[in-house]
């Protein structure tokens, strides 16, 4: 199913830089807050190793998925803040991912992954929910700088949300405190 990439001493089969994710831990940052979780869906297990490396030493939570169908089971199960969508996957299209993923965390940032850079496919992902698409072979310092621009866009929603919840509720609260008890 998914698997997390893990950096292990000189053994080079791979099969040992590989284990499942069966049980998952949010590590924490030091200010005490959870670090992001992100989902990667690609069938390449090369790209897949090594963007997850990538991410993981940037400081992210990386967990991985093959086909879209364990991608839609592993979202269904966990919250991820982002997920990395390959357009071509085994069993899916990627912009069809991105609608069923949109039904499990509508608020994830999904970026699609092509090795196929056509106009058309950057409408149809856009058009589909995409928050950005990149095309392989992937610049690293391009995935990194967009996955923190759109993890900090989505920190600053979810802030001015919550604000904007405790700014009803306190308005709420006092209605109700002013509000004479009529009796029956």
């Amino acid at each position: 199913m998914k698997k997390r990439h893990k950096k292990t001493s000189n053994n080079r089969s791979g099969k040992a830089n590989r284990r499942a994710a069966t049980h998952h831990t949010n590590a924490s940052e030091p200010d005490g807050s959870e670090r992001p979780r992100i989902l990667l869906i690609d069938d390449d297990e090369t790209i897949s190793i090594s963007i997850s490396r990538t991410l993981q030493e940037a400081g992210y939570d990386v967990d991985t998925a093959k086909t879209g169908k364990e991608a839609v089971e592993s979202s269904k199960t966990n919250f991820y803040n982002l997920a990395l969508i390959d357009i071509r996957l085994p069993d899916m299209e990627g912009t069809h991912l991105l609608t069923r993923m949109k039904d499990t965390t509508p608020k994830m940032v999904k970026i699609i992954l092509t090795g196929y850079p056509a106009l058309q496919n950057a409408i149809d992902s856009v058009n589909m929910g995409a928050d950005a698409y990149l095309t392989k072979p992937i610049k690293i310092t391009e995935l990194l700088q967009l996955v923190k621009q759109l993890l900090d866009k989505q920190t600053k929603e979810k802030e001015f949300g919550e604000q904007k919840i405790g700014e009803f509720v306190e308005t709420r609260l006092k209605r109700l405190e002013t509000k004479p008890v009529q009796e029956g």
